[in-house]
């Protein structure tokens, strides 16, 4: 694991981690209890005239997130700092189709010098590989485009790393010990607006900041006029960072709740939740009333076990059900559960289209000419039709002539169609099966 900071600064954080491997059990405690703390101070009302931003945080790999209220960022930030080379440039590490019918995963740097970019776009790659190993990312990665903004920082590195009184001067001011919380990475969220607004389209925007230290946010309540949903922060060189993004998109994506609890919040006697992953009724219930995640009810699910459910969820240990006992909504590590996945998946397919191509489908084509369509997973078949009758033979094939489907040199104008359907087993809502599905029509001169 590479570290890209001084020297003096290097050993200070090997002596740093050394300790912090024997204190880890006191640390975690201590955390815990300054969560319980700050959570308590958020429930309260806000201060008149001061916004806060709800945030979710980790206390280490594996563990149950947490959440609590900071001060917002200004949006936008009030001054912008002078522009260094290279700030602000775009590139396209990934390209999977247009950004119209593309998800489009949106990186930023923190804590990169201008001499460091480089580093930042490997960690991109890094990071985005880890990611889309998650399921049901590794099955869909045919569906994103993924780019990396460069956000260049005046020093190396991040505040509170390794110590809290560690101060350095970054582009998006990333920071541990955030609101006194060791692990909860926090950014100026206006700033990060400023640079994802660079990018040709932001679906889902995650800062990177430069630091082998647990840690990471997910920021759920951001309004944005350049149209993501959400922020996920994350250690560029942590190995277990990544899970703290993943669980984030559970959010943006998946629109799905929290499945962990507190203690303290005691038994839940609201309204039915709106979320596809909490429900005040049983599984019996659930079943007998055909409601939310009912289809997958006995399922053994890829966290372990089977769907049902299980009480505890949505921050509260009673009167809430989640689906199943331990999934990545719950504790950090884990998979989505099959809810979760279904969920995840109607997410992309709001921002991406079940079928795209590389042949403009304005004006005309002709019987010879190829055409190349593009299909998002493995599950996904297309078939080909002239003149709105299908031609066997083309079926599975993304690569045809028209002239191979029979449209002969005749003069007339034909029209040649693809339709493609993604026949996932992960998907068994008859609504959202209604959305995994799509067409493309060509006029072709005969």
């Amino acid at each position: 694991m590479r570290r890209r900071i001084s020297l003096a600064a290097g050993a200070a954080l090997t002596a740093a981690l050394a300790a912090t491997a024997t204190t880890v059990t006191a640390t975690a405690t201590t955390t815990s209890t300054k969560t319980s703390t700050k959570e308590s101070k958020a429930a309260a009302p806000e201060p008149k005239g001061e916004r806060t931003q709800h945030v979710e945080y980790f206390t280490g790999p594996g563990g149950h997130p947490r959440h609590t209220k900071i001060p917002a960022s200004k949006t936008p930030p009030q001054t912008l700092r002078p522009s260094a080379a290279g700030d602000g440039a775009v590139t396209k590490v990934i390209g999977n189709g247009t950004v119209r019918s593309k998800v489009d995963v949106v990186f930023i740097g923190d804590g990169y010098t201008a001499s460091q970019q480089g580093d930042f776009h490997a960690d991109v790659r890094a990071k985005w590989a880890k990611m889309s190993a998650v399921e049901p990312y590794a099955s869909y990665k045919k569906l994103f485009n993924v780019w990396a903004v460069d956000a260049v920082s005046r020093q190396s590195g991040v505040s509170g790393d390794p110590g809290e009184g560690v101060v350095k001067d970054t582009a998006l001011k990333s920071r541990f010990f955030c609101d006194g919380i060791e692990r909860l990475l926090c950014v100026d969220t206006g700033l990060v607006e400023s640079y994802a607004a660079k990018a040709p389209a932001a679906d889902l925007v995650v800062v990177l900041s430069n630091s082998t230290k647990y840690g990471g946010a997910g920021y759920n309540d951001i309004v944005s006029k350049v149209g993501y949903d959400g922020i996920a922060t994350a250690s560029s060189d942590n190995d277990d960072s990544d899970q703290v993004a993943v669980h984030e998109t559970g959010h943006s994506f998946g629109k799905l709740a929290d499945e962990y609890q507190y203690e303290e919040y005691g038994t839940y006697t609201g309204a039915e939740p709106g979320s596809v992953n909490t429900s005040k009724l049983t599984a019996a219930q659930l079943t007998a009333q055909k409601k939310k995640w009912y289809r997958w009810v006995g399922k053994t699910s890829p966290d372990g076990g089977k769907v049902g459910a299980f009480e505890g969820a949505g921050y509260y240990p009673k009167g809430l059900y989640r689906p199943t006992d331990d999934s990545i909504m719950r504790s950090l590590g884990r998979e989505f559960n099959l809810p979760g996945r279904e969920a995840m998946i109607a997410g992309f397919y709001r921002h991406a289209k079940v079928l795209t191509s590389t042949t403009s489908t304005s004006g005309k084509i002709g019987s010879r000419d190829k055409v190349t369509v593009r299909l998002p997973a493995a599950t996904t078949t297309v078939r080909w039709y002239v003149d709105g009758h299908e031609v066997q033979a083309g079926r599975g094939r993304t690569s045809v002539t028209p002239r191979s489907l029979g449209v002969k040199p005749d003069g007339k104008t034909h029209t040649l169609t693809a339709k493609a359907v993604d026949r996932t087993d992960a998907v068994v809502d008859p609504e959202l099966r209604k959305r995994l599905s799509g067409s493309l029509t060509w006029k072709v001169t005969g």
